[in-house]
């Protein structure tokens, strides 16, 4: 069993926002917190919101209606909130215009800084021009930018005025921008002439202009100069964004919307079929994150928050708005990890001084593949916690990034949740003690647990990870598509959100989790997630990252088989591959042994740095990989069919 790393000493216990809660509450312990936060989520939700400071412009009447079952639960009925008030308006009512805001750094290291007065001004003239337009409360708007500061200002105006963002990586191609903006019939396009990566501009407007060609929903498309490339405008359609927003008022009226008012739209990829369109609402969102940025990330003013992002995952609206909602400053980072040096990310963290750093474990294997002198060098002396997402850790990176980057003092607040919840249902907080890459618990008022296959609670071993009551910022459904919604979530079990990953409880009550359940191995009857396998691999000190998957195997119904990036200065080996098998088999024993362990130069990664292990599977065994959209590097796909 695994050992205690970090322990929160008394003296940083007494600092947290979530102490000062529970000492509002009268609850001592952190067993008692989420018991009770898990127990009676209404009473949490009326006392949280009012620890955290959510302004309303009416109270709602009914906190929680499940009157139509879970899977329609609306929360805060009768209620009149904007988003936009909570984390813009307010602070500039309350005198805090003169503030920072936002930092910005891009790919050629150039800066830009925002203080609230500045973000709001930008915001309400972008509002104003919306409004001008004709677009405003239930419209549909596209936001397909680069992650330049002023996204952040659009992404406000569109909510503002009661627009539904739809925010798309930049990095997509037409097709899957098309049909996005198609499902929602979007009116408007926020887009770039084009963007920077690696020092090297990239085409934006070309997809975007291909995209809008099949949505004829769309009537103005506005173009942000980021490279000063030539692209074609559309007269009558397009126009540039300076250039629209000239003369506008730099005040405007925030939009008085509903608590279960659509406020944003992010499509998540299935691996068939078309992209799903989670819906989230006003009062949902801002419950949510207000509660997991503040309790868990336990951010303050004083603050410099960053976590490397991409506004098409929900981890770049839940930056924006969490940190904008505590008034604590955040970073928006346009470059890559290791350029133009390999240590990029480290003076970045550095240079801003940055207190609150997150990141994907995909990411920090990148960088623990580099000599430590990279990291050792800077001075992270103002990093108090380390944060993660996006995928199980595998131990050594985990230990990794606690030791060398947080210098075995920064909790990890690894947290998972996914883009259909718009937040969390496991969490650690910074008020108990951590076990290498645990997610500690159930996030607060998320009634967590594990069931096997018959439905039933299990600890100790590893069984599908459930969520037994509603929390506020679940999506409200998939866009279009009420019967898609309720077959992905809620048709294994009636009444349970069924989330599709694998988690196991550990006897002193420590969650982890296993990967994806349709990532699944099963091998003579036992089942296992890749995370076991690849922590195994991932182990050798050749290896920089690996993937593994099932194949088909007639004698034990799949065997495993292990795509293996190497660090540089390693080349492919037959001793290499018979020493990551013998690893394997010594770490998990002889029936988990690799049929195939295959080299490859890169694993296909989503722009938020998951590996696609679904794609991967279909291309090794020939079949379509399926919706490659999502794909930052999909020339790694075509290299799995080739791998030796």
């Amino acid at each position: 069993m695994a050992e205690i790393i970090w322990k929160p000493t008394p003296e940083m216990i007494a600092q947290t926002n979530i102490k000062r809660f529970m000492d509002k509450q009268g609850i001592k312990t952190y067993q008692e917190l989420i018991k009770r936060s898990t127990d009676d989520i209404e009473w949490f939700w009326r006392e949280a919101l009012l620890d955290c400071g959510v302004e309303w412009y009416q109270p709602y009447d009914k906190l929680l209606d499940m009157s139509r079952g879970m899977a329609w639960a609306k929360w805060f009925i009768g209620g009149k909130i904007n988003i936009v008030h909570n984390c813009l308006d307010r602070h500039i009512r309350d005198g805090h215009g003169s503030d920072p805001c936002l930092l910005w750094e891009g790919d050629d290291k150039s800066t830009r800084r925002f203080t609230y007065a500045e973000m709001n001004a930008l915001v309400c003239k972008i509002a104003n021009a919306l409004r001008a337009d004709g677009i405003g409360k239930g419209d549909f708007v596209g936001i397909f930018m680069p992650m330049v500061a002023e996204i952040v200002a659009v992404y406000l105006a569109c909510l503002k005025v009661g627009a539904i963002a739809i925010p798309v990586f930049s990095g997509f191609g037409a097709m899957a921008l098309a049909t996005r903006l198609a499902d929602a019939g979007a009116k408007a396009l926020f887009t770039a002439d084009g963007g920077v990566r690696r020092g090297k501009p990239v085409a934006i407007k070309q997809e975007a202009d291909r995209a809008v060609a099949d949505v004829p929903t769309v009537k103005r498309v506005v173009v942000y100069r980021r490279t000063g490339q030539d692209v074609p405008m559309k007269e009558g359609r397009d126009v540039y964004f300076d250039d629209w927003i000239a003369g506008k008022p730099e005040s405007a009226a925030t939009e008085v919307m509903e608590a279960e008012d659509m406020c944003m739209l992010i499509y998540t990829s299935g691996t068939t079929g078309k992209p799903k369109g989670t819906v989230h609402v006003h009062g949902g969102v801002i419950a949510q994150v207000a509660k997991e940025v503040g309790y868990a990330c336990d951010v303050k003013p004083e603050d410099v928050f960053f976590w490397p992002t991409d506004i098409g995952w929900m981890m770049g609206p839940w930056e924006f708005i969490g940190c904008m909602f505590y008034r604590t400053p955040f970073l928006v980072y346009e470059g890559t990890p290791n350029y133009p040096e390999p240590d990029r990310l480290w003076n970045v963290v550095e240079s801003h001084r940055v207190t609150e750093f997150g990141i994907s474990p995909t990411a920090i294997r990148l960088m623990k593949a580099q000599p430590d002198e990279m990291v050792e060098k800077h001075d992270f002396a103002r990093l108090r916690l380390l944060a993660s997402s996006g995928e199980p850790w595998d131990p050594e990176s985990y230990m990794w990034f606690f030791d060398k980057v947080g210098g075995k003092r920064c909790p990890i607040i690894n947290i998972s949740g996914g883009t259909e919840l718009m937040g969390c249902l496991l969490q650690p907080y910074p008020i108990h003690p951590l076990k290498p890459c645990t997610l500690q618990g159930p996030a607060l008022a998320m009634d967590i647990d594990v069931f096997d296959e018959d439905g039933k609670s299990i600890k100790g071993g590893i069984g599908h990870l459930v969520c037994k009551k509603p929390g506020p910022s679940m999506t409200k459904s998939f866009l279009n598509d009420d019967t898609r919604y309720i077959e992905t979530y809620f048709s294994r079990w009636p009444e349970v959100w069924y989330h599709g990953d694998w988690a196991l409880v550990d006897q002193d009550g420590f969650w982890f989790l296993h990967g994806r359940s349709d990532d699944t191995i099963k091998i003579a009857g036992k089942r296992t997630g890749p995370a076991e396998i690849e922590s195994a691999v991932n182990e050798h000190p050749a290896v920089q990252e690996s993937a593994a998957i099932g194949a088909p195997d007639e004698l034990k119904g799949e065997s495993v088989v292990a795509f293996a990036v190497l660090k540089p200065g390693h080349e492919p080996s037959e001793k290499l591959r018979q020493e990551l098998s013998d690893l394997v088999v010594e770490r998990l024993g002889k029936t988990l042994k690799p049929e195939k362990i295959l080299f490859v130069k890169a694993l296909p990664k989503t722009r938020s740095a998951k590996i696609v292990r679904g794609a991967i599977k279909r291309k090794y065994l020939g079949k379509d990989p399926g919706d490659l959209a999502s794909i930052e590097n999909p020339e790694a796909i075509e290299e799995i069919a080739k791998a030796q």
